[in-house]
């Protein structure tokens, strides 16, 4: 769904669609907008206006759908989708107009949820001395060391 067709949908079903509401979508779009004035204007013109790529990333963040679906949906290459994302992602990031709350603000809040996250990785090892069988991921056919990090 394009910015031009969510134009005829209600503030609930927009905040449904993107999971922001439409003032929050409209500041992105304002700060993506000035950053990309500051650039040079060389190349071929984008194939979608800001607007659209904003909406892209916010529904790639929304449902995590892969790149390749983004794009046909678009009309776009995945790669293309994977740029625009990484892009936007930076400008909003560096605008610090737009945060997560920090691990001590939800520490200290007063109500008490029934909540935790679970992230588990593999990340690669040089080949241990020792106790290599331990270490081997069958699955990344390499030696690992296996993180888990669990935040209440």
């Amino acid at each position: 769904m394009k910015y031009s067709q969510t134009k005829q949908l209600s503030s609930t079903k927009f905040k449904r669609l993107t999971g922001v509401n439409r003032k929050t979508y409209r500041l992105m779009v304002r700060i993506v907008k000035g950053k990309k004035a500051l650039r040079k204007k060389s190349g071929r013109p984008p194939e979608l206006i800001v607007e659209d790529q904003v909406l892209m990333v916010l529904q790639y963040w929304r449902e995590y759908r892969t790149y390749f679906h983004i794009g046909q949906d678009f009309g776009i290459a995945e790669s293309t989708v994977c740029r625009i994302v990484h892009n936007i992602e930076n400008i909003l990031i560096k605008s610090r107009k737009f945060s997560l709350p920090g691990k001590k603000k939800l520490l200290n809040t007063s109500v008490s949820e029934d909540l935790i996250v679970m992230d588990v990785m593999e990340s690669p090892i040089e080949k241990p001395q020792r106790h290599q069988k331990a270490f081997y991921s069958g699955k990344q056919e390499e030696h690992t060391f296996n993180l888990l990090r669990i935040t209440c």
